[in-house]
Protein backbone atom coordinates (compact mmCIF):
# COMPACT_ATOMS: atom_id res chain seq x y z
CA UNK A 1 0.00 0.00 0.00
CA UNK A 2 1.77 3.47 -0.67
CA UNK A 3 2.06 5.57 1.66
CA UNK A 4 0.15 8.78 1.65
CA UNK A 5 1.09 12.39 2.75
CA UNK A 6 -1.17 15.57 4.16
CA UNK A 7 -2.07 18.20 2.03
CA UNK A 8 -3.64 21.58 2.69
CA UNK A 9 -4.26 23.81 0.41
CA UNK A 10 -5.04 27.77 1.02
CA UNK A 11 -6.81 29.86 0.80
CA UNK A 12 -9.50 27.49 0.19
CA UNK A 13 -8.50 25.48 3.14
CA UNK A 14 -8.82 22.17 1.65
CA UNK A 15 -7.34 19.80 3.23
CA UNK A 16 -6.61 15.72 3.14
CA UNK A 17 -4.00 12.57 2.62
CA UNK A 18 -3.43 11.53 -0.70
CA UNK A 19 -1.09 8.71 -2.26
CA UNK A 20 2.93 9.23 -2.49
CA UNK A 21 3.64 10.46 -6.06
CA UNK A 22 0.37 11.98 -7.18
CA UNK A 23 0.54 15.41 -8.14
CA UNK A 24 -0.84 18.76 -6.61
CA UNK A 25 -3.22 19.24 -9.55
CA UNK A 26 -4.38 15.29 -8.99
CA UNK A 27 -4.57 16.28 -5.39
CA UNK A 28 -6.67 19.57 -5.85
CA UNK A 29 -8.99 17.96 -8.11
CA UNK A 30 -9.70 15.03 -5.53
CA UNK A 31 -9.80 17.37 -3.10
CA UNK A 32 -12.49 19.70 -4.76
CA UNK A 33 -9.84 22.63 -4.84
CA UNK A 34 -10.02 24.39 -8.41
CA UNK A 35 -6.96 25.18 -10.59
CA UNK A 36 -6.52 26.34 -14.04
CA UNK A 37 -5.45 23.39 -16.04
CA UNK A 38 -6.07 24.61 -19.15
CA UNK A 39 -4.24 22.75 -20.90
CA UNK A 40 -5.59 19.38 -19.70
CA UNK A 41 -2.35 18.28 -17.83
CA UNK A 42 -0.10 18.59 -21.07
CA UNK A 43 2.51 20.61 -18.94
CA UNK A 44 2.46 23.00 -21.54
CA UNK A 45 0.36 26.03 -20.66
CA UNK A 46 1.83 27.21 -17.55
CA UNK A 47 -1.28 28.39 -15.76
CA UNK A 48 -1.23 25.76 -12.93
CA UNK A 49 1.44 27.95 -10.87
CA UNK A 50 1.28 27.29 -7.47
CA UNK A 51 3.10 28.29 -3.87
CA UNK A 52 4.99 26.12 -1.53
CA UNK A 53 4.70 27.33 2.10
CA UNK A 54 8.07 26.58 3.84
CA UNK A 55 8.46 25.82 7.43
CA UNK A 56 6.73 23.66 10.15
CA UNK A 57 2.97 25.29 11.18
CA UNK A 58 2.24 24.17 14.27
CA UNK A 59 -2.20 25.05 14.03
CA UNK A 60 -2.26 22.51 11.19
CA UNK A 61 0.55 19.99 12.81
CA UNK A 62 2.38 19.99 8.97
CA UNK A 63 6.24 20.32 8.16
CA UNK A 64 5.89 21.92 4.38
CA UNK A 65 8.60 22.12 2.07
CA UNK A 66 9.60 22.23 -1.54
CA UNK A 67 12.08 19.40 -0.51
CA UNK A 68 8.67 17.16 0.01
CA UNK A 69 8.19 17.48 -4.11
CA UNK A 70 9.86 15.79 -6.65
CA UNK A 71 12.75 17.54 -8.05
CA UNK A 72 12.27 20.87 -11.26
CA UNK A 73 11.20 19.86 -14.41
CA UNK A 74 12.37 21.15 -17.89
CA UNK A 75 8.26 22.01 -18.00
CA UNK A 76 9.00 24.35 -14.74
CA UNK A 77 11.96 25.49 -15.75
CA UNK A 78 10.44 26.61 -19.09
CA UNK A 79 7.48 28.81 -17.00
CA UNK A 80 8.71 29.60 -13.91
CA UNK A 81 9.98 33.07 -14.29
CA UNK A 82 12.05 34.83 -11.47
CA UNK A 83 9.61 37.69 -10.68
CA UNK A 84 6.89 34.85 -9.71
CA UNK A 85 9.10 34.60 -6.45
CA UNK A 86 10.18 31.54 -4.21
CA UNK A 87 8.65 28.33 -3.98
CA UNK A 88 6.65 28.20 -6.99
CA UNK A 89 6.03 24.98 -8.67
CA UNK A 90 3.48 23.98 -11.49
CA UNK A 91 0.94 21.30 -9.93
CA UNK A 92 0.62 19.47 -12.88
CA UNK A 93 3.99 18.35 -12.56
CA UNK A 94 5.57 18.35 -9.08
CA UNK A 95 4.75 14.69 -7.33
CA UNK A 96 4.28 14.64 -3.99
CA UNK A 97 6.45 13.00 -1.90
CA UNK A 98 5.72 14.52 1.70
CA UNK A 99 3.63 16.65 3.68
CA UNK A 100 2.95 20.08 1.94
CA UNK A 101 1.07 23.26 2.33
CA UNK A 102 0.00 24.85 -0.82
CA UNK A 103 -1.12 28.16 -1.62
CA UNK A 104 -3.15 28.68 -4.93
CA UNK A 105 -2.30 32.57 -6.09
CA UNK A 106 -5.25 34.05 -7.85
CA UNK A 107 -4.00 34.01 -11.02
CA UNK A 108 -4.02 30.14 -10.90
CA UNK A 109 -7.68 29.64 -9.70
CA UNK A 110 -9.97 28.52 -11.75
CA UNK A 111 -12.48 31.78 -11.54
CA UNK A 112 -16.65 30.94 -11.79
CA UNK A 113 -17.50 31.15 -15.73
CA UNK A 114 -19.94 33.86 -16.65
CA UNK A 115 -22.27 32.20 -18.97
CA UNK A 116 -24.28 34.25 -21.40
CA UNK A 117 -26.63 32.01 -23.40
CA UNK A 118 -30.15 33.42 -22.85
CA UNK A 119 -32.78 31.86 -25.01
CA UNK A 120 -34.58 33.72 -27.42
CA UNK A 121 -38.12 33.39 -29.08
CA UNK A 122 -38.41 30.56 -31.33
CA UNK A 123 -41.54 30.72 -33.95
CA UNK A 124 -41.97 26.72 -34.62
CA UNK A 125 -45.27 24.15 -34.86
CA UNK A 126 -45.73 22.95 -31.60
CA UNK A 127 -45.25 18.67 -32.15
CA UNK A 128 -43.09 17.59 -29.11
CA UNK A 129 -42.51 13.77 -28.86
CA UNK A 130 -44.27 13.47 -25.44
CA UNK A 131 -47.83 14.23 -25.18
CA UNK A 132 -50.27 13.99 -22.40
CA UNK A 133 -53.63 12.11 -22.09
CA UNK A 134 -56.34 12.61 -19.65
CA UNK A 135 -57.98 8.91 -18.88
CA UNK A 136 -60.97 8.26 -17.11
CA UNK A 137 -61.65 4.54 -15.67
CA UNK A 138 -64.92 2.97 -13.72
CA UNK A 139 -64.07 1.82 -10.91
CA UNK A 140 -63.69 -1.95 -11.16
CA UNK A 141 -65.92 -4.60 -9.40
CA UNK A 142 -66.19 -8.27 -9.57
CA UNK A 143 -68.21 -8.68 -12.64
CA UNK A 144 -64.79 -7.27 -14.48
CA UNK A 145 -62.00 -9.17 -12.51
CA UNK A 146 -60.57 -10.42 -15.83
CA UNK A 147 -59.77 -7.53 -16.80
CA UNK A 148 -55.94 -5.71 -15.61
CA UNK A 149 -55.48 -2.20 -14.56
CA UNK A 150 -52.80 -1.99 -17.36
CA UNK A 151 -55.50 -3.20 -20.04
CA UNK A 152 -58.07 -0.59 -18.44
CA UNK A 153 -55.51 1.89 -19.18
CA UNK A 154 -54.99 0.38 -22.59
CA UNK A 155 -58.44 0.48 -23.93
CA UNK A 156 -59.18 3.86 -22.57
CA UNK A 157 -56.80 5.25 -24.51
CA UNK A 158 -57.04 3.44 -27.52
CA UNK A 159 -61.05 4.10 -27.24
CA UNK A 160 -60.32 7.95 -26.70
CA UNK A 161 -57.54 8.82 -28.69
CA UNK A 162 -56.66 6.52 -31.02
CA UNK A 163 -53.96 5.10 -29.79
CA UNK A 164 -52.93 1.48 -30.68
CA UNK A 165 -50.27 -1.09 -29.13
CA UNK A 166 -49.29 1.33 -26.99
CA UNK A 167 -46.09 -0.36 -24.47
CA UNK A 168 -45.39 0.22 -20.75
CA UNK A 169 -42.18 1.33 -18.71
CA UNK A 170 -41.74 -1.29 -16.42
CA UNK A 171 -41.42 1.50 -13.58
CA UNK A 172 -44.81 3.29 -14.24
CA UNK A 173 -46.51 -0.55 -14.11
CA UNK A 174 -45.04 -0.81 -11.08
CA UNK A 175 -46.75 2.32 -9.50
CA UNK A 176 -49.90 1.70 -11.58
CA UNK A 177 -51.99 0.54 -9.07
CA UNK A 178 -51.18 2.93 -6.35
CA UNK A 179 -51.50 5.91 -9.40
CA UNK A 180 -55.21 4.97 -10.52
CA UNK A 181 -56.33 4.44 -6.79
CA UNK A 182 -54.89 7.69 -5.56
CA UNK A 183 -56.51 9.69 -8.64
CA UNK A 184 -59.58 8.00 -7.61
CA UNK A 185 -59.67 6.11 -11.44
CA UNK A 186 -59.05 9.62 -13.08
CA UNK A 187 -54.71 10.03 -14.29
CA UNK A 188 -52.89 11.54 -17.07
CA UNK A 189 -50.76 9.10 -19.02
CA UNK A 190 -47.68 10.82 -20.55
CA UNK A 191 -46.95 9.04 -24.01
CA UNK A 192 -43.41 8.66 -25.95
CA UNK A 193 -43.56 9.15 -29.70
CA UNK A 194 -47.37 7.62 -29.48
CA UNK A 195 -45.12 4.43 -28.85
CA UNK A 196 -44.86 4.01 -24.90
CA UNK A 197 -46.16 5.03 -21.50
CA UNK A 198 -43.57 6.64 -19.89
CA UNK A 199 -45.40 7.90 -16.89
CA UNK A 200 -48.74 7.74 -15.09
CA UNK A 201 -50.42 10.41 -12.07
CA UNK A 202 -52.95 10.63 -10.29
CA UNK A 203 -55.47 13.12 -11.52
CA UNK A 204 -55.86 15.35 -14.56
CA UNK A 205 -52.50 16.89 -15.24
CA UNK A 206 -52.00 19.47 -17.75
CA UNK A 207 -47.86 20.87 -17.33
CA UNK A 208 -45.60 19.54 -19.37
CA UNK A 209 -42.52 20.40 -19.51
CA UNK A 210 -39.29 19.22 -21.52
CA UNK A 211 -35.88 20.11 -20.82
CA UNK A 212 -33.08 21.68 -24.18
CA UNK A 213 -29.34 21.36 -23.51
CA UNK A 214 -26.34 22.31 -24.65
CA UNK A 215 -22.95 21.06 -23.31
CA UNK A 216 -19.75 23.02 -24.92
CA UNK A 217 -16.65 22.48 -24.02
CA UNK A 218 -16.12 24.90 -21.59
CA UNK A 219 -20.29 25.61 -20.91
CA UNK A 220 -23.21 24.03 -19.80
CA UNK A 221 -26.73 25.25 -20.57
CA UNK A 222 -30.51 23.87 -20.12
CA UNK A 223 -33.39 25.42 -21.23
CA UNK A 224 -36.73 24.23 -19.30
CA UNK A 225 -39.63 24.61 -21.84
CA UNK A 226 -43.91 24.67 -21.20
CA UNK A 227 -44.19 22.00 -24.20
CA UNK A 228 -47.55 22.96 -24.20
CA UNK A 229 -46.87 26.87 -25.22
CA UNK A 230 -43.31 26.51 -25.89
CA UNK A 231 -42.36 28.97 -23.77
CA UNK A 232 -39.14 29.04 -21.85
CA UNK A 233 -39.37 28.39 -17.96
CA UNK A 234 -36.50 29.12 -16.74
CA UNK A 235 -32.51 28.69 -17.78
CA UNK A 236 -29.53 27.73 -16.03
CA UNK A 237 -26.21 27.40 -16.88
CA UNK A 238 -22.22 26.08 -15.50
CA UNK A 239 -19.09 26.06 -16.09
CA UNK A 240 -18.67 22.63 -17.70
CA UNK A 241 -16.91 20.61 -14.74
CA UNK A 242 -14.77 18.41 -17.46
CA UNK A 243 -12.85 21.54 -17.67
CA UNK A 244 -10.32 20.69 -14.85
CA UNK A 245 -9.14 17.66 -16.94
CA UNK A 246 -8.54 19.92 -20.18
CA UNK A 247 -9.81 23.09 -21.59
CA UNK A 248 -10.12 21.92 -25.07
CA UNK A 249 -11.49 18.41 -26.36
CA UNK A 250 -8.04 17.30 -27.80
CA UNK A 251 -6.68 17.76 -24.06
CA UNK A 252 -9.55 15.66 -22.85
CA UNK A 253 -9.46 12.68 -25.47
CA UNK A 254 -5.68 12.87 -24.41
CA UNK A 255 -6.79 12.17 -20.42
CA UNK A 256 -9.00 10.03 -21.18
CA UNK A 257 -6.39 7.79 -23.03
CA UNK A 258 -4.23 8.06 -20.74
CA UNK A 259 -5.27 7.86 -17.39
CA UNK A 260 -6.68 4.58 -16.00
CA UNK A 261 -10.46 5.65 -15.53
CA UNK A 262 -10.52 9.24 -17.11
CA UNK A 263 -13.06 8.25 -19.18
CA UNK A 264 -15.43 6.87 -15.98
CA UNK A 265 -14.27 10.40 -14.25
CA UNK A 266 -15.49 12.78 -17.12
CA UNK A 267 -18.52 11.01 -17.17
CA UNK A 268 -19.36 10.95 -13.83
CA UNK A 269 -18.79 14.89 -14.00
CA UNK A 270 -20.71 15.94 -16.35
CA UNK A 271 -23.27 13.45 -15.66
CA UNK A 272 -23.00 15.54 -12.38
CA UNK A 273 -23.32 18.87 -13.78
CA UNK A 274 -26.32 18.10 -15.72
CA UNK A 275 -28.23 16.56 -12.79
CA UNK A 276 -27.26 20.34 -11.07
CA UNK A 277 -28.96 22.37 -13.94
CA UNK A 278 -32.13 19.77 -13.74
CA UNK A 279 -33.07 20.51 -9.82
CA UNK A 280 -31.66 24.25 -10.57
CA UNK A 281 -34.11 24.33 -13.03
CA UNK A 282 -37.28 22.38 -11.89
CA UNK A 283 -37.64 23.52 -8.28
CA UNK A 284 -39.20 26.07 -9.24
CA UNK A 285 -42.30 23.96 -10.82
CA UNK A 286 -41.97 21.41 -8.51
CA UNK A 287 -41.02 22.94 -5.30
CA UNK A 288 -42.23 20.30 -2.80
CA UNK A 289 -41.18 17.12 -4.52
CA UNK A 290 -38.49 15.15 -3.20
CA UNK A 291 -37.03 15.16 -6.71
CA UNK A 292 -37.57 18.47 -8.61
CA UNK A 293 -36.43 17.08 -11.80
CA UNK A 294 -38.89 14.33 -12.49
CA UNK A 295 -41.14 16.93 -13.40
CA UNK A 296 -39.86 17.02 -17.00
CA UNK A 297 -40.84 14.54 -19.10
CA UNK A 298 -38.36 14.51 -22.15
CA UNK A 299 -34.90 15.86 -22.84
CA UNK A 300 -33.22 16.84 -26.17
CA UNK A 301 -28.67 17.64 -25.94
CA UNK A 302 -26.30 18.50 -28.34
CA UNK A 303 -22.60 18.54 -28.07
CA UNK A 304 -19.63 18.41 -30.15
CA UNK A 305 -18.37 14.78 -30.99
CA UNK A 306 -16.16 14.83 -28.43
CA UNK A 307 -18.65 15.63 -25.72
CA UNK A 308 -20.64 13.55 -27.12
CA UNK A 309 -18.77 10.50 -26.60
CA UNK A 310 -17.54 11.34 -22.65
CA UNK A 311 -20.86 12.12 -21.74
CA UNK A 312 -22.32 8.50 -23.24
CA UNK A 313 -18.97 6.82 -21.58
CA UNK A 314 -18.37 6.00 -25.57
CA UNK A 315 -14.40 5.40 -26.21
CA UNK A 316 -13.27 8.88 -27.54
CA UNK A 317 -9.88 7.42 -28.64
CA UNK A 318 -10.57 6.56 -32.13
CA UNK A 319 -11.94 10.27 -32.45
CA UNK A 320 -9.17 11.43 -31.81
CA UNK A 321 -6.82 10.54 -34.43
CA UNK A 322 -7.47 10.11 -38.42
CA UNK A 323 -9.47 9.37 -39.99
CA UNK A 324 -11.74 10.67 -36.91
CA UNK A 325 -14.88 7.85 -36.70
CA UNK A 326 -17.39 8.23 -34.32
CA UNK A 327 -18.54 4.69 -32.14
CA UNK A 328 -22.25 6.46 -33.66
CA UNK A 329 -22.97 9.21 -35.65
CA UNK A 330 -27.24 8.18 -36.03
CA UNK A 331 -29.61 10.25 -33.46
CA UNK A 332 -30.53 7.92 -29.96
CA UNK A 333 -32.64 7.46 -27.24
CA UNK A 334 -31.68 6.93 -24.27
CA UNK A 335 -33.53 5.95 -20.79
CA UNK A 336 -32.92 8.89 -18.49
CA UNK A 337 -31.90 6.26 -15.91
CA UNK A 338 -29.60 4.46 -17.45
CA UNK A 339 -27.90 7.53 -17.81
CA UNK A 340 -28.11 8.32 -14.06
CA UNK A 341 -30.27 11.79 -15.17
CA UNK A 342 -32.84 12.75 -12.42
CA UNK A 343 -35.81 13.35 -14.58
CA UNK A 344 -38.55 11.77 -15.12
CA UNK A 345 -36.42 7.82 -15.10
CA UNK A 346 -38.89 6.28 -17.66
CA UNK A 347 -38.31 8.98 -20.11
CA UNK A 348 -36.00 9.52 -22.76
CA UNK A 349 -33.05 11.40 -23.61
CA UNK A 350 -32.97 12.01 -27.59
CA UNK A 351 -29.03 12.59 -28.53
CA UNK A 352 -29.18 14.76 -31.55
CA UNK A 353 -27.03 13.27 -34.69
CA UNK A 354 -23.52 13.53 -35.22
CA UNK A 355 -22.17 15.25 -39.08
CA UNK A 356 -19.09 13.44 -39.28
CA UNK A 357 -15.32 14.16 -37.24
CA UNK A 358 -15.91 16.78 -34.80
CA UNK A 359 -18.76 18.83 -36.57
CA UNK A 360 -21.15 16.98 -33.82
CA UNK A 361 -24.74 17.65 -32.74
CA UNK A 362 -24.43 20.72 -31.75
CA UNK A 363 -23.72 21.28 -35.50
CA UNK A 364 -26.95 20.11 -35.92
CA UNK A 365 -28.40 22.48 -34.11
CA UNK A 366 -27.10 25.69 -35.49
CA UNK A 367 -28.40 24.30 -38.77
CA UNK A 368 -31.95 23.36 -37.22
CA UNK A 369 -31.87 26.84 -35.68
CA UNK A 370 -30.51 29.49 -38.34
CA UNK A 371 -32.05 26.99 -41.27
CA UNK A 372 -29.18 28.12 -44.45
CA UNK A 373 -30.52 25.93 -46.62
CA UNK A 374 -33.87 27.88 -46.73
CA UNK A 375 -32.03 30.86 -48.26
CA UNK A 376 -31.34 32.03 -51.00
CA UNK A 377 -28.41 34.78 -49.79
CA UNK A 378 -24.97 32.57 -49.60
CA UNK A 379 -24.60 32.80 -45.42
CA UNK A 380 -21.40 31.54 -43.36
CA UNK A 381 -22.32 30.17 -39.81
CA UNK A 382 -19.19 30.48 -37.23
CA UNK A 383 -20.44 29.01 -33.59
CA UNK A 384 -17.15 30.47 -32.10
CA UNK A 385 -16.71 28.28 -28.86
CA UNK A 386 -13.80 26.17 -27.83
CA UNK A 387 -13.86 23.93 -30.85
CA UNK A 388 -15.04 26.17 -33.81
CA UNK A 389 -18.32 24.72 -36.39
CA UNK A 390 -18.54 26.54 -39.76
CA UNK A 391 -21.39 26.20 -41.93
CA UNK A 392 -21.74 27.75 -45.09
CA UNK A 393 -24.21 28.08 -47.91
CA UNK A 394 -27.57 28.45 -49.33
CA UNK A 395 -31.04 26.70 -50.48
CA UNK A 396 -28.70 25.00 -52.99
CA UNK A 397 -25.77 23.85 -50.82
CA UNK A 398 -24.36 23.46 -47.33
CA UNK A 399 -21.17 22.52 -46.28
CA UNK A 400 -19.95 21.91 -42.73
CA UNK A 401 -16.40 21.66 -40.92
CA UNK A 402 -14.75 22.42 -37.50
CA UNK A 403 -11.41 23.57 -36.11
CA UNK A 404 -9.14 24.07 -33.15
CA UNK A 405 -10.26 27.86 -32.08
CA UNK A 406 -10.52 27.95 -28.37
CA UNK A 407 -7.00 27.33 -26.77
CA UNK A 408 -6.75 30.71 -27.34
CA UNK A 409 -10.00 32.70 -27.52
CA UNK A 410 -10.37 30.82 -24.28
CA UNK A 411 -7.56 31.70 -22.80
CA UNK A 412 -4.66 28.71 -22.93
CA UNK A 413 -2.16 30.27 -24.86
CA UNK A 414 -2.45 33.90 -23.77
CA UNK A 415 -0.08 34.56 -20.72
CA UNK A 416 -2.78 36.83 -18.68
CA UNK A 417 -5.85 34.85 -20.72
CA UNK A 418 -8.49 33.48 -18.68
CA UNK A 419 -12.12 32.47 -19.02
CA UNK A 420 -14.97 34.80 -19.32
CA UNK A 421 -15.31 35.17 -15.09
CA UNK A 422 -15.44 38.13 -12.92
CA UNK A 423 -12.15 40.00 -13.26
CA UNK A 424 -11.63 39.33 -17.02
CA UNK A 425 -11.04 42.08 -18.89
CA UNK A 426 -13.77 41.56 -22.04
CA UNK A 427 -13.36 45.73 -23.89
CA UNK A 428 -10.97 47.57 -24.53
CA UNK A 429 -9.83 50.27 -26.63
CA UNK A 430 -6.21 52.63 -27.34
CA UNK A 431 -5.72 55.62 -27.99
CA UNK A 432 -4.17 56.10 -31.47
CA UNK A 433 -2.25 59.03 -30.34
CA UNK A 434 -1.10 58.52 -27.21
CA UNK A 435 -1.54 54.66 -27.49
CA UNK A 436 -3.28 54.91 -23.86
CA UNK A 437 -5.98 51.88 -23.07
CA UNK A 438 -9.17 51.97 -21.24
CA UNK A 439 -10.62 48.49 -20.37
CA UNK A 440 -14.05 47.24 -19.21
CA UNK A 441 -13.93 44.25 -17.35
CA UNK A 442 -16.76 41.43 -16.46
CA UNK A 443 -18.53 42.54 -13.50
CA UNK A 444 -18.37 46.34 -13.95
CA UNK A 445 -20.75 48.34 -16.43
CA UNK A 446 -18.13 51.57 -16.46
CA UNK A 447 -14.41 51.91 -18.01
CA UNK A 448 -11.62 51.44 -15.79
CA UNK A 449 -10.84 54.81 -15.69
CA UNK A 450 -13.79 55.82 -13.87
CA UNK A 451 -13.84 52.97 -11.28
CA UNK A 452 -11.20 53.17 -8.58
CA UNK A 453 -12.22 50.25 -7.37
CA UNK A 454 -11.96 48.31 -10.87
CA UNK A 455 -9.14 45.19 -10.26
CA UNK A 456 -8.41 43.48 -13.56
CA UNK A 457 -7.35 39.42 -13.30
CA UNK A 458 -6.70 38.94 -16.92
CA UNK A 459 -8.23 39.10 -20.50
CA UNK A 460 -10.88 36.52 -21.76
CA UNK A 461 -11.79 36.32 -25.53
CA UNK A 462 -13.87 39.41 -26.67
CA UNK A 463 -10.80 41.12 -24.66
CA UNK A 464 -8.38 39.27 -26.18
CA UNK A 465 -9.58 39.54 -29.81
CA UNK A 466 -10.25 43.68 -28.76
CA UNK A 467 -6.48 44.56 -27.97
CA UNK A 468 -5.15 43.39 -30.45
CA UNK A 469 -7.58 44.92 -32.97
CA UNK A 470 -6.66 47.96 -31.14
CA UNK A 471 -3.53 47.57 -31.21
CA UNK A 472 -2.61 47.20 -34.97
CA UNK A 473 -5.35 50.22 -35.46
CA UNK A 474 -2.62 52.42 -33.09
CA UNK A 475 0.32 51.09 -34.94
CA UNK A 476 1.58 49.15 -32.10
CA UNK A 477 1.65 46.46 -34.19
CA UNK A 478 1.96 46.03 -37.77
CA UNK A 479 0.47 43.86 -40.08
CA UNK A 480 1.91 40.90 -39.52
CA UNK A 481 1.50 41.03 -36.23
CA UNK A 482 4.94 42.42 -35.05
CA UNK A 483 5.31 44.64 -32.53
CA UNK A 484 6.91 48.44 -33.42
CA UNK A 485 9.04 49.59 -31.25
CA UNK A 486 10.26 53.28 -30.19
CA UNK A 487 6.93 54.93 -30.11
CA UNK A 488 7.52 56.69 -27.41
CA UNK A 489 5.42 55.36 -24.91
CA UNK A 490 6.64 53.50 -21.84
CA UNK A 491 3.30 50.65 -22.37
CA UNK A 492 5.39 49.39 -25.39
CA UNK A 493 8.83 47.27 -23.77
CA UNK A 494 10.61 44.44 -23.31
CA UNK A 495 10.36 41.75 -20.70
CA UNK A 496 12.77 40.30 -18.96
CA UNK A 497 13.99 37.99 -21.76
CA UNK A 498 14.17 40.82 -24.41
CA UNK A 499 10.61 39.99 -25.63
CA UNK A 500 8.17 42.94 -27.02
CA UNK A 501 4.77 43.12 -24.81
CA UNK A 502 2.54 46.07 -24.37
CA UNK A 503 1.17 46.79 -20.79
CA UNK A 504 -2.42 46.71 -20.56
CA UNK A 505 -2.83 46.93 -16.74
CA UNK A 506 -0.30 48.49 -14.62
CA UNK A 507 0.22 45.97 -11.55
CA UNK A 508 -1.55 48.36 -9.08
CA UNK A 509 -5.15 48.22 -11.47
CA UNK A 510 -4.71 44.24 -10.58
CA UNK A 511 -6.01 41.80 -8.41
CA UNK A 512 -3.03 39.34 -9.28
CA UNK A 513 0.21 41.74 -8.49
CA UNK A 514 1.44 42.22 -12.14
CA UNK A 515 1.44 44.28 -14.71
CA UNK A 516 -1.23 43.09 -17.03
CA UNK A 517 0.88 42.60 -20.86
CA UNK A 518 -0.18 41.60 -24.51
CA UNK A 519 3.43 39.88 -25.71
CA UNK A 520 4.10 39.01 -29.06
CA UNK A 521 3.33 35.06 -28.40
CA UNK A 522 0.10 36.19 -27.48
CA UNK A 523 -0.58 37.80 -30.67
CA UNK A 524 1.32 34.95 -32.71
CA UNK A 525 -1.36 32.38 -30.94
CA UNK A 526 -4.46 35.08 -31.87
CA UNK A 527 -3.07 34.63 -35.47
CA UNK A 528 -3.11 31.03 -35.48
CA UNK A 529 -6.81 30.67 -33.89
CA UNK A 530 -7.98 33.34 -36.44
CA UNK A 531 -6.26 31.47 -38.84
CA UNK A 532 -7.86 28.44 -38.61
CA UNK A 533 -11.07 30.10 -38.90
CA UNK A 534 -10.36 32.02 -41.89
CA UNK A 535 -8.88 28.88 -43.50
CA UNK A 536 -11.77 26.65 -42.92
CA UNK A 537 -14.46 29.54 -44.61
CA UNK A 538 -11.94 29.95 -47.66
CA UNK A 539 -11.82 26.10 -48.19
CA UNK A 540 -15.47 26.20 -48.42
CA UNK A 541 -15.84 29.04 -50.65
CA UNK A 542 -14.08 27.24 -52.36
CA UNK A 543 -15.78 24.01 -52.34
CA UNK A 544 -18.48 26.07 -53.10
CA UNK A 545 -17.28 27.85 -55.90
CA UNK A 546 -17.95 31.28 -54.60
CA UNK A 547 -16.25 34.37 -54.00
CA UNK A 548 -17.91 36.80 -51.50
CA UNK A 549 -20.28 36.03 -48.51
CA UNK A 550 -23.89 37.47 -48.83
CA UNK A 551 -24.13 37.50 -44.76
CA UNK A 552 -22.31 36.32 -41.67
CA UNK A 553 -23.89 34.88 -38.59
CA UNK A 554 -21.78 34.95 -35.34
CA UNK A 555 -23.00 32.56 -32.70
CA UNK A 556 -22.28 30.83 -29.52
CA UNK A 557 -22.13 32.86 -26.32
CA UNK A 558 -18.17 33.57 -27.58
CA UNK A 559 -19.31 34.65 -30.48
CA UNK A 560 -22.65 37.01 -29.53
CA UNK A 561 -19.97 39.20 -27.06
CA UNK A 562 -17.14 39.90 -29.44
CA UNK A 563 -16.60 43.11 -31.27
CA UNK A 564 -17.73 42.38 -35.39
CA UNK A 565 -15.40 45.44 -35.97
CA UNK A 566 -12.30 44.02 -34.42
CA UNK A 567 -13.08 40.39 -36.26
CA UNK A 568 -13.17 41.83 -39.38
CA UNK A 569 -10.41 43.78 -38.84
CA UNK A 570 -8.43 41.13 -37.41
CA UNK A 571 -9.41 39.07 -40.30
CA UNK A 572 -10.98 36.33 -38.29
CA UNK A 573 -13.27 35.78 -41.28
CA UNK A 574 -13.57 36.68 -45.11
CA UNK A 575 -14.68 40.21 -45.79
CA UNK A 576 -18.63 41.02 -45.42
CA UNK A 577 -20.38 44.11 -45.61
CA UNK A 578 -20.41 45.31 -41.63
CA UNK A 579 -24.23 46.14 -41.73
CA UNK A 580 -24.25 42.19 -42.62
CA UNK A 581 -22.88 40.68 -39.69
CA UNK A 582 -25.13 39.89 -37.06
CA UNK A 583 -24.91 38.06 -33.38
CA UNK A 584 -27.20 35.48 -32.90
CA UNK A 585 -26.66 34.16 -29.22
CA UNK A 586 -26.55 30.21 -29.03
CA UNK A 587 -27.86 29.05 -31.96
CA UNK A 588 -26.91 25.15 -31.13
CA UNK A 589 -29.13 25.68 -27.82
CA UNK A 590 -32.06 27.21 -29.90
CA UNK A 591 -31.52 24.17 -32.18
CA UNK A 592 -32.21 22.09 -29.60
CA UNK A 593 -35.34 23.67 -28.15
CA UNK A 594 -36.50 23.18 -31.69
CA UNK A 595 -35.98 19.85 -31.70
CA UNK A 596 -37.23 19.28 -28.18
CA UNK A 597 -40.59 21.45 -29.59
CA UNK A 598 -41.15 19.17 -33.15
Amino acid sequence: MLKKHKVIFQPSGSRGEVEDGKTILEAAQSLGVDIEALCGNKKVCGKCKVRIEEGYFEKDNIDSGMAHLSPLTEAEKKHIKPEDGPGIRLSCTAEIHGDIKVFVPERSRAGKQVVRKAAKELTIKLDPAVKKYNVALAKPSLHDMTTGDWERVLKSLEENYGLKGLAFDYLVLKDLQDILRKGDWNATATVWMDKEIVKMEPGFVEASYGLAVDIGTTTCVGYLTDLSTGKVVNTESIMNPQVPYGEDVMSRITYAMSNPGGLETMQKAIIQGLNEIIERVAVDVNKDAPNPGYVIDDLTIVFNTAMHHIFLGLNPEYIGKSPFIPAVQNSLDIKARDLGLKINPGSYIHVLPIEAGFVGADNVGVLIAEEPYNQDEMVLIIDIGTNGELLMGNRNKVCSTSCATGPAFEGAQIKFGMRAAPGAIETVEIDPVTREPRYKVIGKADWHTHIAAVKAKGLCGSGIIGVVAEMFKAGIIDKSGRFVMDLGTNRVRKDVDGRPEYVLAWAAETSIGHDITITQGDVRALQLAKGALYAGAKLMMKRLGITKLDRVILAGAFGSHIDKVASLTLGMFPDCPIDMVYAVGNAAGDGSRMALLN
